[in-house]
Order: structure tokens, then C-alpha cells, then sequence
């Protein structure tokens, strides 16, 4: 079976993982290098040659914390590794979740064009011109829904300015104040984020 063709998203990844890499050769020569000198340096002293056993005492400690370092830039460069995949895992997501964004923008007018045809249709129109409308809608919306479109209709509900605007304010004394009296034009969401926010009238005290 042939392979699925990399995408530039996933080719990017694997550049940047292989950067960041932790080199563990370096690591491993320093540890050998440090063992050759901690061997070297006790044999020195059990010889009782005191300068050669204090200078290679010396290079063992460096080479120690040479070999600290070197590993806290192994797991500093594994940590980088693991946030590029993160990132890009997490902007790969993001762009299939939005992807269908302007489309679902261009797609709206369609439907509002739809439930203004439905509503507007009085005894004249025949049932079938009723009944056909009707099914034209309600695919419309069956196929925005399975792509994750949701409608904002918030009849009644508290005004909200991250979901609603208002085109007026209107004293009713029956409503709490600030409250939605009515919606003007369905807003919408695509998989949580908005797209288009509810036209409404917004209830205010009566004077």
C-alpha cells in the first residue's frame, strides 16, 4: 500500500523535531572521557604522586560538570521537541475545526433566504411550493449541523454582547430589562466559535 503524501505541515514537524533533538554522543564520549580521568586520578594517588592526582582530580570535576550540562541541554532540547509537536498537533486541529469558516459565512445568506421564503408564503402558495421550501431548509440545516454549525437564537434569553447585537432598544415593561424581545436574524457558531452573531432587540425599563 503506498504511503499517504506528507503535507508541508507534517514535513515542517519533522524538521523542527530533528533540530531538536537531544544529541546523546556527546554525552556518552564525556562520560567515558570522565571515567578514563576519575581511573587515571586514583591511580595517581594510590602511586602517591600528589600533583598528577590533584590535576586529574581537577579534570574529573570539570568533566563532571561538563556532563551536567550536557544533559540539562539533552532534556531542554526533548521539552522543545515535545512543545513544537504540541503546537503544531494544536494548530493542525484548530485549522480542520475552522477550515469550513468562510464557506458557512457564504452559505447563511442562503439559508436566510430560505426561512424568509417560508415564512412569507400565505394561503396563495400551494402545499407543494410550501412542502418543497421546507425540505430545501431543512437540508440546508441538516448538513450545517453535521459540519458543526450551531444556531444562536436567543429569544427571551439575557442580552449577550459576545453572541448578540443589538439593533435597538426597546421599553417593555413585561421583560427584564436587557433582555432579548426579539431576534431580527439568527446568529451562528461554528464548532463553538462564533460566525455570525444574533440581530436582536433588546429590552430596556420602561420609562
Amino acid at each position: 500500500m503506498a504511503k499517504d503524501p506528507q503535507t508541508p505541515l507534517d514535513e515542517e514537524l519533522k524538521r523542527q523535531e530533528q533540530e531538536a533533538e537531544p544529541q546523546a554522543e556527546p554525552v556518552e564520549g564525556e562520560l567515558e572521557e570522565l571515567a578514563e580521568a576519575a581511573d587515571q586520578a586514583e591511580q595517581a594517588a594510590s602511586a602517591g604522586d600528589k600533583p598528577e592526582a590533584e590535576m586529574l582530580a581537577a579534570r574529573v570535576e570539570e568533566l563532571e560538570q561538563s556532563v551536567a550540562e550536557s544533559k540539562d541541554q539533552a532534556l531542554r532540547a526533548a521539552a522543545e521537541a515535545q512543545n513544537v509537536r504540541r503546537r503544531a498537533e494544536q494548530e493542525a486541529e484548530k485549522a480542520r475545526k475552522f477550515a469550513l469558516e468562510k464557506f458557512v459565512k457564504e452559505l447563511l445568506p442562503v439559508v436566510d433566504s430560505l426561512e424568509k421564503a417560508l415564512e412569507a408564503m400565505q394561503d396563495g402558495a400551494s402545499e407543494a411550493h410550501r412542502e418543497g421550501v421546507s425540505m430545501t431548509l431543512k437540508m440546508q440545516q441538516d448538513v450545517l449541523g453535521k459540519f458543526g454549525v450551531e444556531v444562536v437564537e436567543p429569544a427571551g434569553e439575557p442580552f449577550d454582547p459576545q453572541y448578540h447585537e443589538a439593533m435597538a432598544m426597546v421599553p417593555n415593561p413585561d421583560l427584564e430589562p436587557n433582555s432579548v424581545m426579539e431576534v431580527v436574524q439568527k446568529g451562528y457558531l461554528l464548532n463553538g466559535r462564533l460566525v455570525r452573531p444574533a440581530m436582536v432587540v433588546v429590552s430596556q425599563a420602561a420609562g
